[in-house]
């Protein structure tokens, strides 16, 4: 369904807002303490640093379970699209509870989605995704998500 802006007259599509998510909604967690840099002038943890508790939580996993090595690793995953949704404020001094799943899982790509929770919230104070493509590391041309990431992947996703 499409409406029309009002000022520009362009056709812009609707959806509903996305909700927050309960615990159940992922399968694994990472503990991320916040900073004090984290926080903004108006007294939150600024929108950018979201996006890097989504790298942090997703890669920290995967070099724990032996399927990233970031320093000698061939094939590495690359961001080509990423989003975030935002429901409740977080802030210094907190920990938060990064809730990690895939939804989608293809030839070279995966797409992670992360669900940020308070310490002990049972909803997410904010949710997002990032969708990464496997390439070699030296070509940077997509190759196929390699079988011990993808095995370990098979367990993050949804409904798996």
């Amino acid at each position: 369904m499409t409406s029309i802006a009002p000022v520009t007259g362009v056709p812009v599509a609707s959806a509903e807002r996305p909700a927050p998510q309960p615990r159940s909604a992922y399968p694994v967690f990472r503990p991320i303490t916040t900073r004090w840099m984290d926080n903004d002038v108006y007294g939150h943890v600024n929108n950018v640093v979201y996006y890097s508790w989504f790298d942090t939580a997703v890669n920290a996993y995967l070099i724990e379970q032996g399927v990233l090595d970031i320093h000698a690793g061939t094939t590495i995953g690359l961001v080509i699209e990423t989003q975030c949704n935002y429901f409740a404020p977080l802030a210094f001094p907190q920990t938060i509870e990064v809730g990690i799943r895939v939804a989608r899982l293809g030839g070279s790509s995966v797409r992670y989605e992360v669900g940020l929770f308070a310490q002990g919230e049972a909803v997410s104070a904010a949710g997002g995704h990032f969708i990464h493509v496997y390439v070699d590391r030296e070509t940077r041309r997509p190759v196929p998500v390699p079988e011990a990431l993808r095995t370990v992947l098979q367990g993050l996703v949804v409904g798996s």
